[in-house]
């Protein structure tokens, strides 16, 4: 039997403001920031954006992956053997994201996560192609 989700366009507004809350207060946010990488939240009427500043890596070496209501980023600088070019983030949002459209554009070292409020996506645990 499949599990349904709810639908994510009814999102609980006061839920999501605390759980941003949350996530910037966070003292292990900042340490991610300062040990990863930085990440950043923003949020319009059609979309969430995820931005990370990945400037010592290359497209080809950033993966960005859907499971469920988490979105991870990891980044391994070739060659991988170099274990201190290793980083990874992941955000748990308090509500499903596999569900939505998601699409990522990588430039200038800033990779854009862009998580569609309205349209939908496969449903699937899913990495995301950078173009």
């Amino acid at each position: 039997m499949k599990k349904k989700h709810p639908q994510n366009h009814a999102f609980d507004f006061a839920l999501v403001e605390k759980w941003l809350e949350n996530f910037f207060l966070d003292p292990l946010t900042s340490y991610y920031d300062q040990t990863q990488f930085q990440i950043d939240l923003f949020e319009t009427d059609q979309e969430w954006t995820v931005e990370a500043i990945l400037s010592d890596f290359e497209a080809s070496e950033i993966k960005v992956y859907i499971e469920d209501k988490k979105l991870t980023i990891s980044a391994v600088k070739h060659p991988p053997y170099l274990s201190h070019l290793k980083r990874s983030r992941t955000i748990e949002f308090p509500f499903y994201i596999k569900e939505q459209d998601i699409s990522a554009a990588f430039s200038n070292g800033i990779l854009e996560i862009f998580i569609s409020k309205t349209n939908k996506g496969p449903g699937k645990n899913r990495y995301i192609t950078l173009p």
